[in-house]
């Protein structure tokens, strides 16, 4: 007997999501709640580290868009105004990934964590006794309005967590689609008559991870530049 695709007649399973952004998915959630209890307790350097480390992830999964497998380019999910139209009004064609409306919201997740991140580069605490890595580049004012608005971006990153969430709910409980489950196991039951996404190279994912470690790196030294020598 073969699967169901959403009441949508036989199906066959085949992997949507690659094991790169199933690791970065799931990587990323545990980070998030290690930066929110140690920026909460005070442990500073311990929350400086790890927004490093979130900033590798960002700058792999922004790379990750561009060369990765099919499912996972922005150009396969960020659609126009007349798709995410045709997809209000109810025209739903079986979407691979992340249909108009997901895709957008993982674009603004993204998006937002980044800007948090970066924020948080050249923030300094608010006895301006500790900072980020790259607080030596800025002004004792501008370290300060990063902190500030370090803070209350967080907000946003809660507000677009919640609304991840209660989409995920949404599409279970009043859709019959669970998509937790193919980000856990990559692999999704479609229609007959969809074709299996294109995969990315071996090449491109070393190139991605070697370029986000190496910022990464580089950025939690505090962005350090080669000394000229004199003639």
């Amino acid at each position: 007997m073969r699967a169901q695709a959403s009441g949508e007649g036989p199906a066959r399973i085949v992997r949507v999501w690659d094991l790169p952004v199933r690791l970065f998915h799931w990587t990323l959630v545990p980070l998030l709640l290690a930066m929110w209890w140690t920026g909460e307790e005070g442990e500073l350097e311990t929350h400086v580290r790890i927004g490093t480390v979130v900033l590798g992830l960002l700058v792999f999964r922004i790379l990750w868009g561009l060369v990765g497998s099919e499912t996972a380019r922005f150009a396969s999910f960020l659609k126009g105004p007349g798709a995410i139209r045709a997809y209000l009004a109810g025209s739903r064609p079986h979407h691979l990934g992340h249909n108009p409306l997901g895709g957008w919201s993982v674009a603004a997740i993204l998006l937002v964590l980044l800007a948090q991140t970066v924020l948080g580069l050249f923030a300094q605490d608010i006895d301006g006794m500790f900072s980020g890595p790259l607080n030596h580049l800025v002004s004792y004012e501008t370290g300060e309005l990063a902190r500030t608005w370090h803070h209350r971006l967080f907000n946003l990153v809660l507000a677009l967590g919640a609304l991840h969430i209660l989409a995920i709910t949404w599409y279970l409980l009043g859709r019959s689609e669970d998509l937790l489950l193919p980000m856990i196991t990559g692999r999704k039951a479609v229609p007959e008559a969809v074709r299996e996404p294109a995969r990315a190279s071996p090449l491109a994912l070393v190139v991605a991870v070697a370029l986000a470690v190496a910022l990464a790196w580089w950025v939690g030294a505090g962005a350090p530049l080669p000394e000229l020598s004199g003639a």
